[in-house]
């Protein structure tokens, strides 16, 4: 079972709040804070789950994922979206570029964990 996240957050608070909590429940966390070369660090990195904000320096979680969803060993990497903004107009753009799942900033470390776990138990099929 794979176990390693990489969280692509700006916001250095989150990103630390979400890499103590994952690392604690035995995650491997790789961070990264700039959409325009994500892809590339993706690919690099492979991991296991991506975290990933949508409003970023350089390019916009939306287009991560699209870029993600064209390339074939990435297309069912799940790929949980952060977000200040949860209108429904904006979880529905996430849901058509490939988004697996979304997450409305704030949220609290419980619904983080869930969302990671179950995430992570459906990509390995169980």
């Amino acid at each position: 079972m794979g176990r390693q996240v990489l969280l692509i957050e700006d916001e250095p608070n989150i990103t630390e709040a979400i890499r103590f909590l994952l690392t604690r429940d035995g995650w491997q966390v790789a961070t990264h804070a700039d959409g325009g070369n994500a892809v590339d660090v993706i690919r690099a990195i492979r991991p296991d789950l991506v975290i990933l904000d949508v409003m970023l320096p350089g390019k916009s979680g939306i287009d991560i994922v699209r870029d993600l969803r064209e390339i074939e060993q990435l297309r069912a990497l799940p790929v949980l979206m952060l977000t200040a903004r949860g209108q429904l107009r904006d979880r529905e753009m996430a849901e058509r570029a490939g988004v697996t799942r979304f997450m409305t900033k704030p949220f609290s470390n419980a619904e983080v964990l869930a969302a990671v776990r179950d995430l992570n138990a459906q990509a390995s099929g169980g």
